[in-house]
């Protein structure tokens, strides 16, 4: 049933482009499961956080000059002449870490509550294509500023693809534009810093139009079967979304108004200078697991293969787990291991940070191991020795008769 709006230049509009239609049953008509919790905001947040970091960006570009000669010159411009320049660079700065701290935290809860299986199988691939552009557009982001830790960090990680038999040489060279990280590589990274939250926000659109057809998952992880198992997406996930936004951006202007620089490295603030090393090159917090993957194994090759292994391995978790249970709500054992497993990335995380020596790389080792031991060995066993929970029969059973399914 189509809706009829009031208004005569609404009606008008909508009639040729139903841009109104399509809103109305976005926020009223689509179903949504009446028992999604807090977590499931955190997509709506990241969202929200894309369009942020697209919008200081480009305010940050008009300003920007991507020579290596007045690069970190123009950052220190933006931030001490240009009018409110430096609110936006630390909105678009600490703008970086809180979209990985929303996208990790989303990962996480697609991953206990199983929105990875059937039917939703190119929804999460696609949610790993956008994690991995993330990656690439942070990383190309971070050398822009043109400091210590930009300049070497930029010069570490490209000069991993050289590990790459017999091509490995010739994707260098090509990334650089020349025999270093120069003025060419400054370029293209700015070129493509600029591009890829574009593409990243095309993706993101695929990934909502496969969220729809299907709908959310949810905590129980089981299928809308009864018309009482839904509400409407407005009013009551809008308030619920607008809450957690206040929540957020409390959080976040705590780091722009009180902490600016506490998620960055303080080496970022000396020029680049290519003939002197810094003490320790690490690269942003958000990328330090990785980094640990990468350095715990004594082979150059064999780092590079298994730090790409370890965003690789994401996109094809649907078909590790073959549990029919989707919910680790009703898995005992999951529960246990999938915890170890979060445990597991902050230790990865807090090895990355620390120097490769020492007790360090045999802690990287470990963790490295159980990273994809919980994928290749622990989640395909579990599918076949755990003994699941009953679900309940549907999902306003589990609301209005919760011991049901307690027992």
């Amino acid at each position: 049933m189509s809706v009829v709006f009031k208004n005569r230049l609404v009606r008008w509009i909508d009639h040729r482009m139903p841009i109104f239609s399509s809103l109305h049953h976005e926020m009223y008509e689509y179903p949504v499961p009446r028992n999604l919790n807090y977590l499931w905001n955190f997509g709506f947040l990241a969202g929200l956080m894309l369009i942020i970091m697209i919008v200081t960006g480009i305010v940050l570009a008009m300003h920007y000059t991507p020579n290596t000669t007045m690069a970190f010159e123009s950052v220190e411009r933006i931030m001490r002449d240009v009018n409110y320049g430096w609110i936006i660079r630390y909105i678009h700065m600490n703008g970086a870490s809180m979209f990985f701290i929303l996208v990790y935290i989303h990962i996480f809860r697609g991953m206990y509550y199983g929105s990875y299986k059937a039917p939703r199988e190119i929804l999460w691939m696609l949610g790993v294509v956008i994690f991995f552009l993330m990656i690439v557009t942070a990383f190309i982001g971070y050398v822009l500023p043109w400091g210590q830790m930009s300049y070497w960090g930029a010069t570490v990680i490209t000069n991993l693809f050289s590990a790459i038999p017999w091509v490995g040489e010739d994707i260098v060279t090509w990334l650089w534009g020349g025999f270093s990280v120069d003025n060419p590589t400054l370029n293209r990274f700015f070129a493509l810093h600029y591009l890829l939250p574009f593409v990243i926000l095309g993706v993101v659109f695929l990934h909502v139009i496969a969220l729809h057809r299907f709908g959310s998952n949810n905590p129980l992880g089981i299928d809308m079967k009864r018309p009482q198992d839904s509400i409407s997406f407005h009013p009551y996930y809008t308030i619920k979304d607008a809450f957690t936004i206040g929540l957020f951006l409390i959080f976040f202007c705590y780091f722009i108004f009180f902490n600016p620089n506490y998620l960055g490295h303080p080496d970022n603030y000396i020029p680049a200078d290519p003939l002197v090393t810094p003490a320790h090159i690490v690269p942003e917090w958000y990328f330090l697991p990785f980094y640990a993957i990468l350095r715990a194994i004594p082979s150059k090759l064999g780092g590079v293969l298994l730090m790409g292994g370890a965003i690789a391995i994401l996109f094809v978790l649907p078909w590790l787990d073959r549990s029919p249970v989707r919910s680790g709500r009703f898995r005992p054992m999951f529960k246990w291991f999938f915890a170890l497993f979060v445990i597991n990335c902050f230790v990865l995380g807090y090895c990355g940070a620390n120097p490769p020596e020492g007790h360090f790389i045999l802690i990287s080792r470990i963790a490295t191991a159980y990273y994809f031991a919980y994928f290749i060995v622990i989640l395909p066993l579990l599918s076949v020795l755990e003994k699941p929970k009953p679900l309940p029969a549907s999902i306003s059973e589990s609301i209005y008769q919760p011991k049901n399914h307690l027992e």
